[in-house]
């Protein structure tokens, strides 16, 4: 089952059709650069479904981040484990009106606890291209470190190692 998670500012749900709009705006802008994109509309809907999907075949996979008083969509947080991922990963995006304002740190923090405490994972990683300093910041607010032992998903991403469930949050 998907996951509703609540913050005090958000609430993290299931994706849902209508909020590829502004998922789709977010993938053909500059913003998706980390992303290998910008992307095509019909890349983006393959982006969209295919982290959507992994629930199914995984038990985990991508939210949709909103405002808990507008209800609009702010971007996505979400647990990813391709099959050329070596562990799973929590990764983020956003849209250029959440930039700066914690949302991200506030949903990793929320979907890293469930998946801690509900999937029993000991430990998660982010992929980040070394050249993305904005996720690189973020990665270390919430408490991750370089792990260069660690295997990449992809060439000039580093591994950055989330800590252990039982480290304070």
């Amino acid at each position: 089952m998907i996951p509703t998670l609540t913050t005090e500012r958000l609430v993290l749900r299931p994706p849902r059709a209508a909020d590829f709009e502004a998922y789709a705006a977010f993938f053909a802008s500059e913003r998706a650069a980390w992303e290998d994109g910008p992307l095509s509309r019909q890349d983006a809907w393959s982006e969209f479904a295919t982290a959507a999907g992994a629930w199914v075949l995984r038990g985990f996979g991508s939210l949709s981040v909103t405002d808990r008083a507008a209800g609009a969509w702010l971007g996505e947080v979400g647990l990813y484990q391709p099959d050329h991922y070596q562990e799973p990963e929590i990764g983020w995006i956003l849209g250029a009106e959440a930039e700066g304002r914690g949302i991200a740190h506030e949903a990793a923090l929320a979907l890293r606890r469930w998946a801690y405490a509900t999937l029993g994972l000991d430990t998660l990683v982010s992929y980040i291209a070394r050249g993305n300093r904005r996720s690189i910041r973020l990665a270390e607010r919430l408490g991750a470190v370089p792990d260069p032992d660690a295997p990449s998903c992809a060439p000039g991403a580093g591994v950055w190692r989330h800590p252990a469930p039982e480290a304070p949050q």
